[in-house]
């Protein structure tokens, strides 16, 4: 009897991941991706009206939508670190698992793991990065809600800024470099910054003041802590290098360097942006991510 009822059981958990992968292998690809852009475009829109009001109930949209948790899924299941796992050690390896993913994607009573902290070489330097691993649920849940504050980002981000952002590349900012640095007139200096510890040292209180986004969401996201040999650290501050919205974070917080730049060197009495000004005080700013390269011409 208990033989029988255990078979049973086996039986209908076989059919039911039989089930969910028919329903991941049937997915159309296309249609996420238009459903996902349709919304991203609404977002956009309304963030160019001012229309906060709309914004936030077009992310609620988003978020909730199982277009984008599908979206959210595969990407997390297709990109280079779909086989690095978190601290639970799971990974979405079969289309069962990604099915059963989407459907469990949800902001009720979310908690977010903490980070599995490991240490990658820095190309050129002896010090090592600090890199924190969400795991694939987390990854997924970052995912989701970075596609919902992407289309802010970009609507409202620096003009200059070419790292992490989509249709843009270190390409880009070197052609931008090319112009500045190709005319008479072009300055002689290059300065070259990098912000020390920029995504460790990052505000979580400015964050959460100044991110159009869910706030118990990203506070689940900031403060999930990381766990090293064995023992669990606070994460108080910065957002972990690893994390599929970090990236979109730290663009958000170092936009407006651009303005500054325009408002100290580029615009005339009346407050208008003239080539004349940015002609003669030679001072422009590229930015890739937290590397920035203000140029200058060279005094005696």
């Amino acid at each position: 009897m208990n033989f029988s009822n255990s078979t049973t059981d086996n039986t209908e958990r076989l059919k039911d991941k039989h089930t969910l992968a028919d329903q991941w292998n049937s997915i159309d690809w296309t249609q996420v991706k238009k459903a996902v852009n349709r919304l991203q475009t609404r977002i956009a829109k309304a963030t160019v009206k001012g229309d906060t009001n709309k914004v936030k109930r077009l992310q609620y949209l988003l978020t909730h939508s199982f277009y984008a948790k599908a979206y959210a899924v595969g990407k997390v299941t297709s990109n280079k670190g779909k086989n690095t796992s978190g601290i639970d050690k799971k990974r979405w390896s079969t289309s069962a698992s990604k099915m059963k993913a989407v459907f469990a994607l949800t902001d009720k009573r979310y908690r977010a793991k903490p980070l599995r902290r490991v240490f990658i070489e820095k190309k050129g330097k002896n010090k090592k990065r600090p890199l924190g691993i969400p795991t694939m649920y987390d990854r997924a849940m970052q995912t989701l809600y970075a596609l919902a504050l992407e289309p802010i980002a970009e609507t409202t981000g620096d003009h200059i800024s070419f790292g992490f952002r989509k249709g843009r590349s270190a390409k880009d900012a070197c052609e931008q470099i090319f112009c500045v640095l190709a005319r008479k007139c072009s300055p002689t200096w290059i300065l070259e910054g990098d912000i020390k510890g920029c995504f460790d040292n990052i505000n979580h209180n400015w964050l959460q003041e100044n991110i159009p986004m869910d706030k118990r969401i990203m506070k689940q996201f900031l403060k999930s802590g990381f766990i090293y040999e064995g023992d669990l650290f606070p994460t108080n501050t910065g957002s972990p290098q690893g994390g599929a919205i970090s990236s979109l974070y730290a663009n958000m917080t170092l936009d407006g360097l651009e303005k500054l730049i325009q408002d100290k060197y580029h615009r005339n009495s009346k407050g208008k942006i003239e080539n004349h000004y940015r002609a003669k005080s030679k001072v422009n700013l590229v930015r890739y991510a937290d590397d920035c390269a203000p140029r200058r011409q060279r005094t005696a």
